[in-house]
């Protein structure tokens, strides 16, 4: 893994610029050195993963992976009662996301797939690591911010911690490399704070922690079939899991307009463009030749298009999805296995996190 010495640090004043800077210089050591990083990724198991979770993040980790990088894959279970009072269908979500990680080359034989709720000294970390921060700093975290401004409900001290409770998801496999999108960056920051603290104030002669980096997603925001955010709880969202039939559908009902040139202009053809961007990604193209392809072909041949792209992009992925959800035991395997070596590295990072703190007696 890189020390410290080999990266800048990332700061909170840092523009988004550097941070794409630092993202180059790290994707250009990966290539040369993947066996210096530990990437942590993962999705909390609310609904359904979507085309915006593939292009965002599913698709380069199976790409990270194949690199010769070790891959860390988080179902955060726990996650879900952030800003939720329900754990209706986390079961099926969890069995969902399982399904499309290894349908989308995520290889449990390579990555370790794991659940946040099987494996305990990943979150009894979150207990030293609380007396790290303030209730000043995590307030004024945005993720916590607009969470807590779209539940619409009191603040839970779940929601609080929740960007250390990301923390101790990085650190306690001493992850030093994290996708991100841009909307993130201060998640890392926090992370990077929190091991820089601990290691200050229990170790400071032999860091226990890394200060992990964030891997700036390449991938534009994907918009939803309505022209917003792709999203779950928008309803505007192409899953992964549906069938052809059931995509042709979701297609047919997504917004245009009445013009029946097709152009490329997100600002004021927000539905349009949205459809020409899905098209442009599942299929290689960019979605000013898709319109220009379309013409005045209108609404109807913009949508048809659009519906054989997804279609044909994703045909082998839900062949592989169906066949591996044909054997009952098969996520339940996964996840033991993931389970099992999540647990082994939990234990062995709290071991040293109480050696560090004089707390083994």
């Amino acid at each position: 893994m890189p020390t410290e010495s080999s990266s800048e640090p990332t700061t909170t004043s840092d523009t988004f610029a550097e941070s794409w800077r630092r993202t180059q210089a790290l994707r250009s050591d990966l290539d040369a050195h993947p066996e210096r990083y530990r990437v942590l990724t993962g999705d909390r198991p609310t609904g359904a993963l979507h085309l915006g979770h593939y292009f965002g993040t599913i698709a380069s980790r199976a790409e990270l992976q194949d690199q010769g990088v070790e891959t860390w894959v988080l179902v955060a279970d726990y996650q879900v009662i952030t800003d939720r009072d329900t754990t209706a269908n986390i079961q099926e979500n969890v069995r969902g996301l399982v399904l499309d990680y290894v349908a989308a080359g995520i290889d449990p034989e390579k990555s370790v797939i794991f659940t946040h709720s099987a494996v305990p000294a990943l979150n009894q970390l979150l207990l030293p690591f609380l007396s790290l921060v303030t209730e000043a700093e995590l307030r004024r975290n945005p993720t916590v911010k607009s969470e807590l401004a779209a539940s619409g409900r009191a603040l839970s001290g779940l929601l609080l911690t929740y960007p250390v409770h990301q923390a101790a998801d990085i650190l306690f496999c001493k992850g030093n490399l994290v996708p991100v999108g841009k909307d993130q960056l201060p998640h890392i920051e926090q992370t990077r704070v929190v091991a820089r603290r601990f290691n200050e104030r229990y170790a400071p002669e032999s860091p226990v922690f890394p200060e992990p980096q964030a891997l700036l997603s390449d991938s534009p925001e994907i918009p939803g079939l309505d022209g917003r955010k792709m999203s779950k709880s928008y309803g505007n969202a192409i899953a992964l899991g549906m069938t052809a039939d059931e995509t042709a559908k979701l297609i047919r009902k997504a917004p245009t307009d009445a013009d029946r040139n097709i152009t490329f202009d997100p600002a004021n053809r927000p539905g349009v463009s949205a459809l020409l961007t899905s098209a442009a990604l599942c299929s290689g193209r960019t979605p000013e030749d898709i319109a220009a392809e379309i013409g005045d072909g209108g609404g109807g041949a913009l949508k048809a298009l659009v519906t054989e792209a997804v279609n044909d992009r994703f045909a082998a992925h839900r062949a592989r999805r169906a066949e591996l959800a044909a054997d009952p035991s098969f996520v339940h395997d996964v996840l033991a296995a993931g389970n099992a070596r999540a647990n082994e590295v939990a234990e062995q990072t709290l071991s040293e996190v109480r050696a560090a703190m004089g707390m083994v007696y």
